[in-house]
């Protein structure tokens, strides 16, 4: 199969978006896991901090490339870097929904991109950055986000809330 763009936040990255990216790796010659920023966001982590993030947390391989994108459709940049497959995940009915309405989108805006979804397994399905980071801070959080994000993931979180970033860490997406 030809190559798929992922892209997100990543702010921070999940054990969900780990799966992602694995399952893109069985389905696609070649995965770019694609960091996209959002002027009218306010994140945690910085695109360099992000990427380093998903690389320390991902296996090596020649097939993956992580890098990032800015102020660009994710059709446009699939199209720059020749994918032919936008990979989006869906955990919920409302992800569904959204999704389902920016495969529209996308498609009338390049009909050559084929949207494909998965759908994450139960224990990791309501995963989001923005949940990771709203569990920081409360007596015991550390045992209950350890669970949902990448051993160098926490660390970094554990680092941060350490320092007293704990407000940086919980900005919301």
């Amino acid at each position: 199969m030809p190559t798929a763009v992922y892209a997100g936040s990543f702010d921070p990255p999940t054990n969900g978006h780990i799966w992602m990216i694995e399952r893109g790796l069985e389905l696609f010659d070649h995965l770019i896991v694609a960091i996209g920023t959002n002027p009218s966001k306010r994140y945690s982590f910085t695109v360099d901090e992000r990427l380093e993030l998903l690389r320390t947390s991902t296996t090596p391989s020649k097939r993956l490339e992580i890098t990032h994108f800015d102020n660009r459709y994710l059709v446009d940049y699939a199209r720059k870097t020749g994918a032919k497959y936008v990979l989006r995940g869906i955990r919920s009915t409302h992800d569904y929904e959204y999704e389902r309405v920016m495969r529209h989108i996308n498609a009338d805006m390049a009909p050559e991109i084929i949207t494909a979804f998965l759908m994450p397994p139960r224990d990791i399905s309501e995963l989001s950055s923005s949940m990771i980071k709203s569990l920081i801070g409360p007596d015991g959080w550390e045992q209950t986000v350890r669970r949902y994000v990448p051993p160098a993931v926490f660390e970094r979180i554990r680092g941060l809330a350490s320092g007293g970033r704990a407000d940086d860490l919980r900005i919301m997406e």
